[in-house]
């Protein structure tokens, strides 16, 4: 098979699901086994209605005060979903006070379509989300607040998408697309040329999009709110150097935390109290 079958075939793994039980070519579906009962929150699953056949899902948890914070939107990273990638910092935010609207992409959990693109179209789907809990009158100021893919489809929404929060949370971004599949190429072992640059061109034309120009860093330069960057320094897929460029283009105030000890993990579940002491930091100026 020659290499740009092999390119091909690549890209298409990476960027689609298989419902459970389902054998093919791509990833697993990511799917909800745990619920927010299962760590004593109360919540209201909803759905946002995209198309006839397309919707996301969400789940809202209410603050545990009388009059809340605010409202902090989650959103998770590739391959993840709300049950798996955001229950652990919604509790944070619950503690603080904050009402919360946990987001499955399009493609993933309970939400409709079978597909990723990494944090491109996911930026139409911040973008919805935030639309709906301003429809929704929900409580100000909003956050956003994401992992990894989830932080790459906040920043190209403010940046393409033209959205406006009040606030944003960015958690182990990476600063280009083509760099971090060189990055996850290397990690097994594999040369990155020119095989990263035929995974994102096949890719981009399976779903329309452009790879090549997914890149975070760049979108960093049109936020003007407050941001919040979380990194952890031992991070396999993106730099500490490449994380800096991204902070120096923020726009607005800005904070940089960085976990000394660990890579590319869900923060919150490795120092909790850091990553709360840093959150709550950061939030009393929003």
């Amino acid at each position: 098979m020659s290499l740009n079958a092999l390119s091909y075939v690549g890209a298409y793994a990476l960027t689609h699901f298989n419902s459970p039980g389902r054998w093919g070519l791509g990833l697993p579906r990511p799917t909800s086994s745990k619920l927010p009962s299962d760590v004593g929150l109360e919540y209201v699953t909803q759905r946002i209605p995209i198309k006839k056949t397309e919707w996301l899902e969400t789940w809202f948890i209410p603050a545990q005060r009388p009059v809340s914070s605010g409202t902090v939107l989650l959103f998770p990273g590739n391959a993840g979903n709300k049950a798996k990638q955001l229950l652990a910092p919604t509790e944070v935010f619950h503690r603080l006070g904050y009402d919360t609207l946990l987001v499955d992409f399009r493609g993933v959990g309970g939400s409709s379509g079978n597909t990723t693109t990494l944090g491109m179209r996911e930026a139409k789907d911040v973008a919805l989300a935030l639309g709906y809990a301003q429809r929704s009158n929900f409580q100000r100021p909003f956050i956003l607040y994401g992992v990894s893919m989830g932080s790459a489809a906040i920043l190209k929404a403010v940046a393409r998408e033209k959205i406006n929060p009040d606030a944003v949370i960015l958690e182990l971004p990476f600063a280009r697309l083509l760099d971090s599949v060189r990055s996850r190429l290397r990690a097994i072992r594999v040369p990155t040329f020119p095989i990263a640059e035929m995974v994102v061109f096949w890719g981009s034309i399976q779903h329309r999009v452009n790879g090549f120009t997914h890149n975070p860093v760049t979108y960093a330069k049109k936020v003007k709110c407050p941001a919040l960057l979380l990194h952890g320094r031992l991070d396999k897929w993106t730099t500490v150097v490449e994380i800096d460029r991204i902070f120096k283009n923020l726009q607005g105030s800005k904070q940089l935390t960085i976990f000394p000890n660990t890579g590319h993990s869900l923060l919150v579940t490795v120092d909790e109290e850091y990553w709360q002491q840093s959150v709550d930091q950061f939030l009393t100026g929003v």
